[in-house]
């Protein structure tokens, strides 16, 4: 159970830290958390767990509270803030692979020790970027657009509602498009070979989508608690 126990721990962490983030530097500080996170996670996606009884990859968390900053910027500050956030995670994520690739290309000296653990770390990084970048893009762009669309439909009530219908369905998508490139491979497109067998592959799919509708529906009272802040900073 150490690793159930990890995991719901680690959860919540994440979600007092972003709130706290957010109280302190508000919108500019829910920017800092989506490079950060979207971050953190392609390097912890790399790293595969056991918990509740399944294999999954681990990064799921931190790369939930993506579509939590998000949500609360949608919520707070608007549809274009979102947006904003989005793009600003899709650069960074550009960058530190871009950086990162280039790194890997110097001589290390002979006294050098972490060389090989990062090339370990950040050699599949392209890969694991691009199925990143491209489900990052097409999920997190949906989840602002359907949760802008639902607030509208609802006139602004039912906030649980419109955060874990936007999410939960987000969430899917990332999970297909991201299984697809990073784990498949495309069916050896651009030569890229199948990384896991197929039941490793499902479970994979399977236990992280189960994680991720977890954190969906944990995060929202931190939402709630993250509207209560913008208001209480208007009165």
């Amino acid at each position: 159970m150490v690793n159930e126990w990890l995991w719901l721990i680690l959860m919540l962490v994440n979600f007092v830290f972003i709130i706290f983030i957010y109280a302190y530097f508000g919108k500019n500080g829910l920017y800092a958390w989506i490079g950060m996170a979207i971050i953190i996670a392609n390097i912890q996606v790399m790293k595969t767990i056991s918990v509740f009884g399944l294999v999954t990859a681990l990064g799921n968390i931190i790369y939930g509270t993506t579509f939590l900053a998000t949500d609360i910027l949608s919520e707070n500050h608007g549809k274009k803030a979102a947006r904003k956030g989005v793009l600003i995670g899709f650069y960074i994520l550009i960058a530190v692979t871009a950086i990162m690739q280039i790194s890997l290309l110097f001589v290390p000296h002979e006294s050098d020790a972490m060389s090989p653990a990062l090339e370990q770390i950040f050699g599949l990084l392209p890969r694991i970027a691009v199925a990143s970048l491209t489900a990052y893009l097409i999920s997190q762009l949906h989840d602002v657009w359907a949760f802008n669309f639902w607030k509208r439909i609802f006139k602004g009530k039912y906030l649980w509602f419109r955060n874990n219908l936007s999410t939960m369905v987000s969430q899917l998508m990332d999970n297909i498009v991201f299984t697809l490139i990073a784990f498949v491979g495309f069916f050896g497109i651009f030569g890229w070979n199948q990384v896991f067998s197929w039941d490793i592959i499902w479970q994979i799919f399977i236990t992280s989508y189960v994680m991720k509708l977890i954190v969906a529906v944990c995060d929202t009272p931190f939402l709630y608690l993250a509207r209560a802040i913008k208001k209480k900073r208007a009165s």
